[in-house]
Formats: C-alpha cells, sequence, structure tokens
C-alpha cells in the first residue's frame, strides 16, 4: 500500500485530504512542522511527500532539500504562490511536482500517481539490460529466487519469510542506521504495533545465520540507542553479468 505522508499546518487542508486519499485505497500520514515531518521519516517507510510551502519555521523548500539529501523520497510541493520564478526554485530544490492551492483533490491524486510512476519506471530503466538475481553482502550471497543465503564455501541457508524480509530491508539501506520502529514498519506495514519488540528477536534468529560470532556481531550490528545497522558493503549480482 502507497504510504503518503502530508505535511501541512493548515488542518482545514490536511484533514479532508486525509479522507480523500484514504478513501482511495492509500496510507496516509500527517505533519504540521519540519520537526513532525522528521520524526515520521524516522518511523515509517514513506513512499511520497506532500509538502505545503508556505510555513512557521522551516520552510518547505528547506524541507524539501532536507528530504532529497537524506532519503530521495518523490517530494510534491503544495504552494498559493503562483509565481514560476517559485516553482523553479522549488523544483531545483528536488520537488518532483508542483501544485498550486487551490487544487482539485483528484487532481493531485493524479498527478501524485503519476510522479511515483515515473520513479518506478526511473527504477526499472536502471536494470532494463539485466535483472538482479542474487545480493553479496560479508562473505554471504542472497539468492533472490530460492531465498536463501550461501556462504564462501557454497553452503546454502534456508531463510523463513520474515528472515529474509528482514535481510532485505537491511541489504536495500546498507550502512545505515535503522530504529526498530523503521524495521517494523518496513517489513510488517500497518500490522507493525501488533509485533511490538519482536524485532529484536528476528535480528537474533537472523544473526545466528550470518555471523560467525553472535556475541561480536560484524555484519549486522547494533547502534547505541538508533536501532540496527548492516555494516557491509553490498553488491547487486546480475543475471547477464
Amino acid at each position: 500500500m502507497i504510504h503518503v505522508l502530508l505535511v501541512d499546518d493548515d488542518a482545514d487542508i490536511i484533514q479532508p485530504l486525509k479522507r480523500f486519499l484514504t478513501d482511495h485505497g492509500l496510507r496516509v500520514s500527517s505533519a504540521d512542522n519540519g520537526r513532525n515531518m522528521r520524526k515520521i521519516l524516522e518511523n515509517s517507510a514513506i513512499d511520497i511527500i506532500l509538502l505545503d510551502v508556505m510555513m512557521p519555521g522551516e520552510d518547505g523548500l528547506m524541507l524539501c532539500r532536507y528530504v532529497q539529501d537524506k532519503y530521495k523520497i518523490p517530494v510534491i510541493l503544495l504552494t498559493a504562490l503562483s509565481d514560476d520564478d517559485d516553482k523553479v526554485v522549488g523544483l531545483e530544490m528536488g520537488a518532483d511536482d508542483y501544485i498550486s492551492k487551490p487544487f482539485n483533490a483528484r487532481v493531485l491524486l493524479a498527478r501524485l500517481k503519476a510522479v511515483l510512476r515515473r520513479c518506478e519506471n526511473e527504477t526499472n530503466d536502471q536494470l532494463a539490460e539485466s535483472e538482479v538475481t542474487a545480493i553479496a553482502f560479508g562473505g554471504w550471497t542472497l539468492d533472490i529466487y530460492q531465498r536463501e543465503i550461501i556462504d564462501q564455501e557454497n553452503v546454502a541457508v534456508a531463510l523463513s519469510a520474515a528472515e529474509y524480509r528482514l535481510l532485505q530491508v537491511f541489504l536495500q539501506r546498507p550502512q545505515r542506521t535503522l530504529s526498530r520502529d523503521q524495521l517494523l514498519d518496513l517489513t510488517h506495514g500497518r500490522e507493525a504495533k501488533a509485533f511490538d519488540r519482536s524485532i529484536d528477536n528476528l535480528i537474533s534468529r537472523l544473526r545466528r545465520k550470518v555471523e560467525l560470532d553472535t556475541t561480536n556481531p560484524k555484519i549486522i550490528k547494533t547502534v547505541r540507542g538508533g536501532g540496527y545497522t548492516l555494516a557491509m558493503p553490498v553488491s547487486k549480482i546480475f543475471k547477464n553479468a
């Protein structure tokens, strides 16, 4: 399910738009300032951000630059301004689209889906010539089709569905600290709260399969006060390589 983050300090815009997007099958989180936006980004897997430009404190342009520098998430800027120069600045800050207020919710939804399609196509284009079949990390190779990891002696170790999903999350974000909440959201989505702190147990299970010494892990490390990180570089293996 697409997870949208709506950032606007105007409740008269947030509430009806949130209802509209939810009614059309999207998951929606909302924030009324940059600080709350950061909290949600730290704890949730967001697919696209609808970001108001004119907000007190950090404005939408500053927040757009922050998002692009740290998360690379698609951003659509919402603004009451009609000056083309302002729109150019927003696009230069990394925004993927720009919609002027007042806007038609159906038009906004269509533009949102168009941005997501464009981003998906760009990702697919990067793998157009050859498809990723395996991912190498820390002396292991994850076979994507068999959903198992293979060591340097070519011995395969099976993964449960949950272990495979968690490992994929790490491999897609190597050497980046992921909080427990982020890991829960990325692996379980809307049902994350029901799993509570089970992410720690899942980490332990995965470590028993990939670490030589689980008391001193080298691949999946604990970050004090932060969460966990895949501490190894990752390389993709392609079908036609």
